[in-house]
Formats: structure tokens, sequence, C-alpha cells
């Protein structure tokens, strides 16, 4: 044994630092380049308004089953949004043409000065399934010929609800007294009604990008009106001219966020009137 040890070739210890230096150099990057790698989350595409419409049927004109118009969503990868919004006894939930499963969100808004006969609800379907002829319809067991409106928003490359808001604000006491002094004095010279007023919705947080979705319902007995979005929200349907048989006013704006905050909007509406109000922010799963 210890004349083959002593056959053996003796490196220098300078010759076995060279060959470790060796070594590393071609060692380190492999590792190195697994570690960046493995670390890098795949890349996600940012949530975005898809289809959408809007059902509107007016009081006495209604018909059962509510079902909008066709719409062509994705495949797959979106969420859906309807709100439902009439009277109280059709209670029945939403189904569409896909079977996607429906979730409600909050509880049911009961419309004030109506003896509780009207009502809105909200409700979505996360990682829907979708195709052509998409449609959503609403059962009216209740009142069939009732006014019903019903906005269907797709938002595509969203995977989660992140947050959502909904309050019920009216005008104040002191711009009420205002408005009633307004419409009288417009009532004796025969102008119009040019009251408004500012209503702000809750607060919704962000994680990052998102598509913001703000509903505004109005509550007046009124046939003409507008309802402006503000904080960059832009309408992307509205039923705000009714017929005489009248209908329940709607108005849905959308806002794209590129990155994680606080987000509300304020909506100027005429003539004033208080409004049911739904901020929803979708993201990517």
């Amino acid at each position: 044994m210890h004349a083959r040890l002593s056959s053996l070739p003796v490196r220098s210890p300078s010759a076995h630092r060279v060959l470790l230096a060796t070594f590393l150099a071609m060692a380190l990057p492999v590792c190195a380049t697994a570690a960046i790698d493995d670390g890098v989350p795949p890349m996600q595409t940012p949530p975005t308004l898809g289809a959408h419409t809007m059902l509107n049927q007016s009081e006495g004109e209604g018909s059962s089953p509510a079902v909008t118009s066709a719409i062509h969503t994705q495949d797959s990868g979106s969420s859906l949004l309807v709100l439902v919004a009439g009277h109280a006894d059709n209670s029945a939930d939403p189904t569409d043409s896909y079977d996607n499963t429906w979730k409600r969100v909050g509880e049911p808004v009961t419309y004030n000065g109506y003896d509780g006969r009207f009502n809105a609800r909200a409700f979505i379907a996360i990682g829907a399934h979708g195709g052509k002829r998409h449609t959503v319809q609403v059962l009216k067991a209740g009142s069939p010929n009732g006014e019903i409106t019903i906005p269907f928003i797709e938002i595509a490359h969203a995977g989660k609800l992140q947050d959502v808001a909904q309050n019920y604000p009216t005008p104040g006491v002191t711009a009420r007294a205002a408005n009633k002094l307004t419409r009288a004095w417009q009532g004796m010279v025969g102008g119009s009604d040019t009251t408004s007023t500012l209503l702000s919705s809750g607060t919704v947080t962000t994680t990052g990008p998102a598509t913001l979705v703000a509903v505004w319902l109005g509550e007046a007995y009124i046939y003409n009106m507008s309802a402006v979005p503000g904080d960059g929200f832009k309408v992307i349907d509205s039923y705000l001219h009714l017929p005489p048989n009248s209908g329940v006013q709607c108005a849905v704006a959308i806002k794209q966020v590129d990155k994680a905050g606080t987000y509300s909007v304020t909506w100027n509406d005429s003539p004033a009137q208080g409004a049911i109000l739904w901020l929803f922010a979708f993201q990517a799963p």
C-alpha cells in the first residue's frame, strides 16, 4: 500500500487551487441560471373588459323568462358579472346558456320609497365557461310582466373578485332643501328639473392590475336623467331615457388600473336622486 501511494504523482497546493477554481467556474453559472429561472413567476395576462350587454324590460311589458341579448364570450378564463334590478318578487337567481355556477355577492338591496317592492342583486361566475351566443336569463315568477334591468358583463382573464363595495348614498339634508327650492322655482317658470347631486361609491383595494366595474341604479320616479361617472371611469352601457310606463334606470362604467391601489368613483346625476352603487375589482388569478 505504501509503495503504490508513493508512486502516484504529487500535485502542489497551487495546482489544487487551479483545479478547484476551474471546477467552480464551470459549475456556478449553471447553478445560478437554474436558481434565477426557478424564481421567475409565469407572466399573467391582466384582466380586461370582454363582451357586455344590458337587458331592459319596461313596466307592464316584461316577459318571463327575461333573456339578455346573445354575446360572444371567451371559452374559458373569464369572470362574469350580472346585476338583476326590478320587482323583489322575481327572486330567482340568474342562469346562463353555458351552465355556469352563479354566486350572489352580498344581500339584495331594497330601493327606498317603494314599500319594499323593488330591489337589486349582484351575481358573479368565476372561471366561467363561454362561447358564441352566450345569454343570461331570469325567471319572473312573481311579476312576469314587470320592469327589470339586467346588465351582463364579461371580464376576460379575471380569475377572482379581489374586492367589492356596495353602498346607497342619497342627497344630504342641505342638498335636498336646495333641490326642493330649485324645483319649485322651475315649476313656477315652466322650466325643466336641472337639479343634480354627487354620489360616491365605497372603496375597493387591489393588489395589482385590475378591471374596475361600477354600477349606478337610480331610485327616483323620473323618465329622463343623466349619470356621469368621474375618476377616469367610462360608461359602457346605460338605460337613462325611460318610456312613459317606466323602467329600472341603470348605468355601468369601467376603469382599467395597472397597479395596486385603493379606488372609488363619484357619479354626477341629474335630476338629483339617490342611487344604489356597486364597485367591483376583478384581477387575474
